[in-house]
């Protein structure tokens, strides 16, 4: 992981064409400001982690419904 000091104004590039910039700092929060392509997804980790475990839980396989299927 890398770990980079910023102020409020200032930002890190990631690529060309990410820019993160620190907007406000204020009682242990930090506000960024994200500037990506909008085919680039950006989401909070635990947004993000929720809709693994949705994908995750819709793709599992009721053994019973697929027996029930394979016998028609």
């Amino acid at each position: 992981m890398l770990i980079i000091t910023r102020k409020k104004g200032e930002s890190i590039m990631i690529g060309d064409d990410i820019e993160i910039t620190i907007s406000k700092i204020e009682d242990g929060s930090v506000k960024i400001g994200i500037e990506a392509p909008k085919n680039i997804n950006i989401l909070r980790r635990e947004l993000y982690e929720e809709v693994e475990n949705e994908n995750k839980e819709a793709v599992k396989i009721d053994l019973n419904v697929l027996k029930n299927l394979k016998k028609k």
